[in-house]
């Protein structure tokens, strides 16, 4: 596989210091596990213009193939990832998340509260996971097998590339 994807944790508190951030390493691993070179890893507040800097900054200026962000997809006031990915994003990919929330749905009823969105931003795809650790890797795995199809198709592979 020729790859990269970043990784970009949104968390107030990591950002701040007073938790630990497990979500980013572990969606990371996961990557590498799957042959992907994670080129990037960034961690940001929950604030709209300091993460559409950081996705506009590894979609545009490193030209990271699939950038991940975890955190910022719930209810709270802070939680603006999804808005931050719309205002970077050039077209909308919607089955993305609403696979990790149908497959999400199996394990717990909560899974209907994520508001993950997913995208193109150039030849970048971007995608919303949820914050908590297990969640992530959860909803990374629903999607996973068929990320590499899709940057292919990005790359101008087309549909019947292999």
């Amino acid at each position: 596989m020729d790859y990269t994807a970043a990784v970009i944790t949104v968390s107030d508190s990591c950002s701040r210091g007073e938790n630990i951030d497990t979500s980013g390493p572990r969606i990371a691993g996961m990557l590498s596990d799957t042959g992907y070179k994670v080129a990037y890893t960034g961690l940001v507040p929950d604030d709209k213009p300091h993460i559409e800097a950081e996705l506009s900054k590894c979609a545009d200026e490193l030209q990271i193939d699939l950038i991940l962000t975890t955190g910022g997809t719930g209810f709270s006031t802070r939680d603006v990832t999804p808005e931050a990915t719309r205002a970077v994003i050039d077209r909308e990919a919607p089955g993305i998340p609403e696979v990790m929330r149908w497959e999400s749905l199996k394990i717990t009823p909560r899974a209907m509260l994520s508001r993950s969105v997913a995208g193109l931003r150039g030849t970048s795809l971007i995608i919303n996971l949820p914050g908590s650790e297990k969640a992530a890797a959860e909803n990374l795995a629903a999607v996973i097998d068929t990320l590499e199809h899709a940057l292919r198709m990005v790359r101008g592979g087309g549909h019947g590339a292999r």
